[in-house]
């Protein structure tokens, strides 16, 4: 079996939601000095390559604690969609089979390759509020995409429930959103496994993860 890293790495210079602060990471003991290392690290809970929960768009609903572990873990397909600048019903609908046998879908929009550069701003292919409507009626874990949102970008200081439609839609079905993915042009056509674990903290709106896809078989030991 294969493992494909889908995570970003942290650091205090990666691309931040505009309006919003970079991960600070500080060295507060080396072994050279203390005898231990520990860094000190300071960011927001969607920062890199990250989960967000309903909590973090809808009053009163679910944080990631509240969900059991095997939500964030599953059977999974990519979709690209590099040519295209909205995700349509046109496009989903060619998928439609393979979409009900899997519990997230992930787009591959191209913006993994634009990470850290200013680029990556621009707002990617995100779904038509058609598109997102169409997906609830699948029984899906999560939607992932490479880049910072299933929405257009848009300021934090602008954010309406008007202007993060397909949060509003997906998220309000406990549908959970991993963005900032990478390397999914790695992945397989096929099904494969995925995991976006969350760090298991009391009321968190959202998480970094470390996301990995799972592809081919386990080899069988000889006998």
């Amino acid at each position: 079996m294969k493992f494909i890293d889908l995570t970003h790495v942290l650091h205090g210079s990666i691309s931040v939601y505009p309006d919003t602060v970079a991960p600070v990471i500080e060295k507060l003991n080396t072994v050279e000095r203390d005898g231990f290392a520990e860094l000190k690290v300071s960011m927001v809970l969607h920062s890199g390559t990250h989960i967000d929960a309903p909590s973090h768009i809808i009053q009163g609903a679910k944080s990631l604690d509240q969900f059991p572990v095997d939500k964030f873990i599953g059977s999974a397909i990519v979709i690209p969609c590099t040519d295209r600048s909205e995700i349509t019903l046109d496009l989903l609908s060619s998928y439609e089979s393979q979409i009900a046998e899997v519990d997230f879908v992930l787009f591959y929009t191209g913006w993994q390759h634009k990470w850290s550069t200013p680029a990556y701003l621009e707002s990617s292919p995100v779904p038509t509020e058609a598109s997102a409507l169409w997906l609830t009626q699948f029984n899906l874990k999560g939607i992932g995409v490479d880049s910072f949102s299933i929405d257009r970008v848009i300021s934090a200081n602008d954010v309406a429930p008007e202007t993060l439609p397909n949060h509003q839609i997906l998220l309000g079905r406990d549908i959970l959103l991993i963005e900032n993915l990478a390397n999914l042009d790695k992945l397989p056509a096929g099904p494969f496994q995925f995991q976006c674990l969350p760090i298991h903290i009391e009321h968190a709106d959202g998480s970094p993860v470390r996301a990995v896809a799972l592809v081919g078989s386990p080899e069988r030991s000889p006998s």
